[in-house]
């Protein structure tokens, strides 16, 4: 199909360039996930940034470079969990507002450890280090195995030595994400001589550069680290409800989407 870099195209239009059905366009274009604009009642799509758009997906084999926590647009039929319904932007407001509250570091992730939002009101031990090659797959690992453990959120040291807890996001009985909250000092802080030099070689600096950094943690006595415990499944509750209720709304669509290709209805609101 050639492409008037001035026009319009209709759903139909993208269709026949990108080879999927009408339901998943008109999601990706209410999820910002392809070029468009609302007409009326209708879905256009610029030509000449729908082009732009293929042309990056044709060099780089997807259909955008996402920052972490964005959520992809795959068709329903490729979605591996409930929270990619979840935009990104909501994702990251219950995680600073759970670091606001909680008043330590917070990031949602999924259950294989992938931030799904940035860390939240990163402590300053976290904040010096987390540019350094590797610290981030690292993290990632780690939030991995806290996953692993038991349903209850409890406090566990980190690779970095201080405590973090987690607890998880449920959809329909399902684990499919976790709170995790960080950056707090344990009893026995700073970390013995021999944690400091591993944490140091890992970044490949000297254990001296650790000694101001090594302050910068939150210290939370015994009433306030049981009260992060209790708060968690709070804050997993919120995300839980936006999954479930974002779900159903595309779900719906899909329904009148399918119903309109059905029927060829004019009056849908999804309608070209």
């Amino acid at each position: 199909m050639v492409i008037d870099s001035g026009a319009l195209l209709t759903t139909k239009d993208v269709q026949a360039l990108i080879n999927v059905d009408k339901s998943t366009i008109y999601r990706m274009a209410e999820r910002g996930g392809i070029p468009a604009v609302k007409v009326g009642r209708q879905w256009r799509f610029p030509a000449d940034q729908i082009e732009r758009w293929l042309n990056r997906r044709t060099h780089t084999g997807h259909e955008r470079a996402e920052p972490i926590g964005a959520v992809s647009d795959r068709t329903s039929s490729d979605r591996s969990t409930p929270l990619e319904f979840v935009p990104s932007s909501m994702v990251q407001s219950v995680a600073n507002l759970a670091g606001e509250v909680l008043g330590i570091m917070a990031v949602v992730t999924d259950m294989d450890g992938k931030a799904l939002s940035r860390v939240a009101n990163p402590c300053g031990f976290y904040a010096a280090v987390q540019e350094f090659p590797g610290v981030i797959d690292r993290c990632v690992a780690g939030w991995k195995r806290l996953g692993s453990g038991g349903l209850a959120p409890e406090w566990i040291p980190s690779h970095l030595g201080f405590l973090c807890a987690r607890t998880f996001i449920r959809v329909d009985s399902r684990l499919v994400g976790m709170v995790i909250a960080g950056g707090v000092r344990p009893d026995d802080w700073p970390p013995d001589p021999r944690l400091q030099e591993a944490i140091a070689a890992d970044l490949g600096v000297e254990p001296s550069w650790l000694t101001p950094h090594l302050e910068g943690v939150y210290e939370l006595g015994t009433d306030d680290r049981a009260r992060v415990l209790k708060s968690l499944p709070k804050i997993a509750d919120l995300i839980t409800s936006l999954a479930q209720e974002r779900r159903d709304l595309h779900a719906r669509f899909d329904r009148i989407a399918a119903l309109a290709d059905r029927t060829g209805s004019p009056t849908s609101p999804l309608a070209d």
